[in-house]
């Protein structure tokens, strides 16, 4: 039987103070709702006393019965005062949270410098705050904040710390490696040690400024901690916190442990990128286990060999933690990439064929010409649907003009769009905020009345790449555009010496692969087959 272990998500609380973070208290309520679903059993929300933002979350939240602790956070009372007259004390007990955690010092250099007061107010400091929050009906948890770095200077003070702790009834002593400069080995020896003198529950909290908090909370882990703190994604101050993302599917998958259900550990993948969309922070592409690259495969050898077993080039089977396995085709690709991307898409294609070869050679052309179809799978299923599925013309475009006008300090842009859809012709005319903007609401504007699905598709990013900088304002650029119909996500992309062109080329692949792919565009829709 694995052993159980406890999670504690910081995501709402440490992960905001990485830089460019910031949550309203709706996207931190949405993101509460995630966690839950996820199954941490911790969601540490934030400072109750430290900000309006905070002080509402708290209010909303407690209406939703999380089935995880909902947790405050705030640090040790003042120095030289009493727990009664601390504000922030006062807030952590009246936010409605189950549990609270408690910062304290136990590295004797930062009670001399940064609190300025001595050792043994310190240790009345922690001692007091975490009573005076277990008095108040609160479970209390203490943050050994840089315990590491004091147990290396004075290892008898940071532990006299953590005794103080243990003699107030904190129900969890997490030992912290705040500046996140200690190695794995130091952290195994160091816990090992602590569980052997602390008789109290012990946990891990470390940061990632030595790329080792995951392996940090790992050897913790293997050391005798059984509470592990960490964020989403490893969001959190500098370099930031240990991400639970990688943390929770290897104890769980590789190390015996039992973090969460085998359902909830395949949300880890949607969680992920949930939680990115809402922080508006770009997730890695080779982020482990979630990210989209984490089981992608691009090589032609590792391509052949995957499609005979995936362990031949998968560490774990990616739908253990939700995410997918994907074959990239690209200047290094072989028959086996288009081979698995074919019989992916149900297409039947034989891989020795001269049209195998032709369309291995088209793309590694079209990538010669600065064409990237790796990040750009939705342009890449066209092409091979055109080439071994048969021609599907939705619309055809017959020509689009281009306006752009400054009256009254104001930029007025207007495109003018003639398609051509079963025979009819239509003459659209739509302004934007840009030529990009204004050319899908005019292409938008024509479709919509033989797809009306076509509604629900919208552009979610859109991104210029300059590819030869030399040539300046005359350089060819790379333009991907992003698209969601709300449900799924996909990418295009267009080359080009005019950036108007390219970004055209990339939207009509949009447009083409959402009204190629979707059931709910495509019913009852006029199509003309040109070949088959």
């Amino acid at each position: 039987m694995s052993t159980p272990l406890c999670i504690f998500d910081t995501t709402l609380r440490d992960g905001t103070q990485g830089e460019g973070i910031s949550l309203t208290a709706e996207d931190k309520v949405k993101i509460a709702l995630k966690l839950d679903a996820l199954g941490v059993h911790y969601i540490e929300g934030g400072n109750p006393g430290s900000n309006s933002k905070d002080i509402e979350f708290f209010r909303r939240v407690r209406e939703l019965k999380l089935q995880a602790k909902l947790t405050a956070f705030g640090s040790t009372r003042r120095k030289n005062s009493i727990c009664e007259h601390d504000v922030n004390l006062k807030h952590l007990t009246e936010s409605g949270a189950q549990a609270a955690t408690l910062v304290g010092k136990s590295w004797d250099f930062h009670v001399h410098t940064a609190l300025q007061t001595t050792l043994d107010e310190n240790l009345a400091m922690i001692y007091e705050s975490l009573a005076y929050v277990k008095n108040s009906g609160m479970e209390a948890l203490f943050d050994a904040e840089h315990f590491f770095d004091g147990y290396k200077a004075n290892p008898e003070y940071a532990l006299a710390a953590l005794k103080k702790a243990k003699d107030a009834g904190a129900a969890w002593i997490v030992l912290c490696d705040t500046n996140g400069g200690t190695l794995p080995g130091e952290i195994s020896e160091i816990v090992s040690r602590v569980v052997k003198v602390i008789d109290a529950p012990i946990g891990i909290h470390t940061h990632n400024d030595s790329e080792l908090a995951v392996a940090n909370t790992l050897a913790a882990i293997t050391a005798g901690a059984r509470h592990i703190q960490g964020t989403i994604n490893g969001y959190g101050e500098r370099c930031g916190n240990a991400n639970l993302c990688s943390i929770l599917p290897t104890l769980q998958l590789k190390m015996g442990y039992s973090c969460v259900s085998d359902d909830q550990l395949k949300m880890l993948t949607s969680v992920a990128r949930y939680v990115s969309e809402i922080a508006n922070v770009h997730m890695p592409v080779n982020q482990p286990y979630v990210g989209n690259a984490a089981f992608a495969h691009k090589g032609g050898i590792h391509v052949s060999a995957i499609m005979k077993d995936s362990k031949t080039y998968e560490h774990i089977e990616p739908h253990l933690v939700g995410n997918k396995q994907r074959v990239l085709v690209s200047e290094l690709a072989g028959q086996s990439n288009i081979l698995s991307k074919a019989q992916e898409m149900g297409l039947d294609v034989n891989p020795e064929s001269m049209k195998s070869r032709q369309v291995i050679d088209r793309i590694k052309e079209l990538e010669h010409q600065g064409y990237q179809f790796e990040g750009a799978d939705a342009s890449l299923e066209l092409l091979l649907r055109d080439a071994y599925g048969g021609s599907v013309q939705e619309f055809t475009v017959d020509s689009f003009k281009i306006m752009v006008e400054k009256t009254a300090g104001q930029m007025v842009t207007e495109a003018i769009v003639k398609i051509s859809v079963a025979g009819e012709q239509v003459y659209t005319v739509a302004e934007g905020n840009g030529p990009v903007n204004a050319l899908d609401n005019a292409l938008r504007k024509a479709l919509v009345q033989f797809y009306p699905g076509i509604r629900d598709v919208h552009l979610s990013d859109y991104k210029v790449r300059v590819l030869d900088e030399k040539d300046a304002t005359a350089a060819k650029v790379r333009v991907l555009i992003e698209s969601t119909d709300f449900k799924d996500t996909w990418s295009t992309v267009g080359v080009s010496s005019n950036v108007i062109e390219a970004s055209w080329e990339a939207l009509i692949d949009s447009i083409r692969y959402s009204l190629r792919v979707n059931p709910r565009i495509m019913d009852s829709a006029p199509l003309i087959r040109l070949c088959t």
